[in-house]
């Protein structure tokens, strides 16, 4: 969906270049995939009852990864646009986070969820 290319980028980075050392983790970055692909083609994505703890653990790693080692080298680079993307995917990863593992724990049973992305950042030319 248009607006969502650097989402879909940006998880699709992740997911292709963390090393898979255990099933849990290329389950992971596969749900990330996953992911990425719904959004580009709908601007949301569902995540699988049985996929959400992965889901929500990915999405945290994502946002980690990018509040570590990207949001510092943008800022310091002076990237306004960069610097807007990578906090509202941070912004985003979490808040879905928070969404996937209370879904995942609710008392009635954790069903499939469907995440609404908000409006992608608006950025100017930088």
């Amino acid at each position: 969906m248009s607006g969502y290319g650097f989402y879909c980028a940006q998880l699709r980075y992740f997911a292709r270049t963390t090393e898979r050392i255990s099933p849990d983790v290329a389950a992971m970055m596969d749900v990330l995939l996953a992911i990425a692909s719904q959004v580009e083609a709908q601007g949301s994505y569902t995540v699988k009852a049985g996929d959400l703890r992965l889901a929500a653990r990915a999405l945290a790693g994502v946002a980690g990864l990018l509040q570590k080692h990207v949001l510092p080298e943008v800022v310091a680079a002076g990237n306004g646009r960069g610097e807007a993307q990578v906090r509202w995917t941070i912004d985003t990863s979490m808040e879905a986070m928070t969404i996937l593992m209370t879904h995942a724990d609710a008392p009635e049973g954790a069903s499939d969820r469907t995440i609404a992305l908000p409006r992608p950042p608006e950025v100017g030319i930088n």
